[in-house]
């Protein structure tokens, strides 16, 4: 947020501020989606865009790698990414819709970790 705060391109910006319905494929049932931010920033052409950003730390954002013995750990990763790809293929396409960008930050693109 400080990095928002700090940015005079960002316009103005917001905190779970829309609720996006999207089906879990776990529970098969509906849920709301709050993203983390929205954003209206003025983009490197000088075109003012909306862009919706979810932060997520990078383990999150693949397939966990299959063990060798089941284990709930990794249940409850596979199920954590199914969801988050169901939240994120809704915020995507509600995006689409609106002519803004959807965009997922990781510590990589935050911190320039790897």
């Amino acid at each position: 947020m400080l990095i928002f705060d700090d940015n005079p391109n960002i316009l103005k910006w917001g905190s779970e501020e829309i609720a996006i319905p999207y089906m879990s494929p776990v529970d098969r049932k509906k849920h709301k989606y709050y993203p983390d931010f929205i954003i209206e920033m003025k983009n490197k052409l000088g075109k003012i865009e909306t862009v919706m950003i979810e932060v997520k730390p990078k383990k999150q954002t693949a397939p966990p790698q299959k063990p060798k013995r089941m284990s709930k750990r990794f249940l409850n990763e596979a199920n954590t990414y199914l969801v988050n790809q169901a939240k994120w293929a809704a915020a995507d396409a509600l995006c689409q819709r609106k002519g803004w960008r959807f965009q997922i930050l990781t510590e990589k693109e935050i911190y320039g970790r790897k």
